[in-house]
């Protein structure tokens, strides 16, 4: 499912697995797992990788193919 993109994501932004651990700040196994589908990803990583690459999360989870991510819906930020 959207273990294919993470790779793809990944690759597309010129980052080795290593550059990407160092930036989540985790051990490479865990992401390496992830990204080759044997581990189910946390949503919370999910989100963090969406913010990262600047795309949906729906698009990772290969729901969309388009990218784009919402714009600023922040609710927690004063208007």
């Amino acid at each position: 499912m959207h273990y294919r993109r993470l790779r793809d994501l990944r690759e597309d932004h010129d980052m080795t697995q290593d550059e990407l651990v160092r930036k989540l700040g985790m051990h490479k196994t865990t992401y390496t797992n992830y990204e080759q589908g044997k581990r189910e990803i946390p949503f919370w990583l999910v989100i963090k990788l969406a913010q990262l690459y600047n795309v949906s999360i729906d698009y990772i989870a290969e729901l969309t193919n388009i990218p784009s991510p919402l714009h600023n819906t922040n609710i927690y930020t004063d208007t």
